[in-house]
């Protein structure tokens, strides 16, 4: 695949980009480097090659959930800027 001036307008329209000319230049060839060493890749065969879910062999190890004691409603308000006797006090931010 070539990358010409045409694709890396493309992408940067695309991708709400502003690029000067020499940045225009220096990408059109970072982009065809890139897309080299792709192609580069797809001349290996991998049909010998088993698909890979996760890359380590570790496993999401959960752990029980219990319920356990935890602060009074009167410790986490106590250091509240501004509290009734049950709830947090906040600034109103939504606007009708």
């Amino acid at each position: 695949m070539e990358v010409n001036e045409q694709l890396v307008d493309q992408l940067a329209d695309l991708a709400r980009l502003e690029f000067t000319p020499e940045e225009k230049t220096s990408i059109q060839g970072d982009l065809q480097r890139m897309i080299t060493f792709v192609e580069k890749l797809n001349e290996l065969d991998t049909s010998e090659v088993q698909p890979i879910l996760h890359m380590t062999a570790d496993r999401n190890v959960y752990r029980e959930d219990k319920v356990v004691p935890s602060i009074s409603r009167e410790e986490g308000l106590q250091n509240a800027p501004a509290a009734n006797d049950q709830y947090f006090k906040v600034p109103k931010v939504i606007k009708k």
